[in-house]
């Protein structure tokens, strides 16, 4: 299911000195200019060790970075890590809720469950894991999700 686990230390965006909102393309993009730069290949003979063997490790976190941003589905799971760890740094969890709790939606193949300002929460079967964050799709509170 995900090519990684949890969120990376690294921002992976960053990385590869991108921002989340760029297409894949552009992704892309970037990624080959950074791979042509710091691939061992490349580099001049007369490079320090020490400096080798560093842009050696850049080389390999560009690759790793691009696997996992250069797929759609590992991009949309890191994204959404992502997003639910800068919740979890910025909110706090309003309240813990089952899926059982929840209300199914066949047709749109989600769970939702009111909120106490009277908006809604809302939760893909995807994306309904234990200790997922949901944000109220009218003001910021966020539940997380239990089994």
């Amino acid at each position: 299911m995900m090519a990684f686990e949890h969120i990376p230390q690294k921002d992976l965006y960053r990385i590869l000195g991108a921002e989340p909102s760029e297409s894949l393309p552009e992704l892309k993009q970037k990624y080959q200019k950074l791979i042509l730069l710091y691939h061992p290949d490349k580099q001049r003979a007369d490079v320090p060790a020490g400096e080798v063997e560093e842009r050696v490790q850049r080389f390999i976190e560009i690759d790793q970075a691009w696997k996992i941003l250069g797929n759609e589905e590992t991009k949309k799971e890191y994204d959404r890590q992502r997003r639910e760890d800068d919740l979890m740094k910025t909110w706090p969890v309003d309240a813990q809720i089952c899926l059982e709790d929840m209300s199914w939606k066949k047709d749109e193949r989600s769970y939702t469950c009111p909120c106490r300002c009277g908006g809604k929460y809302t939760v893909s079967t995807d994306e309904a894991e234990e200790g997922s964050l949901v944000c109220c799709d009218t003001c910021s509170l966020i539940i997380e999700i239990l089994r």
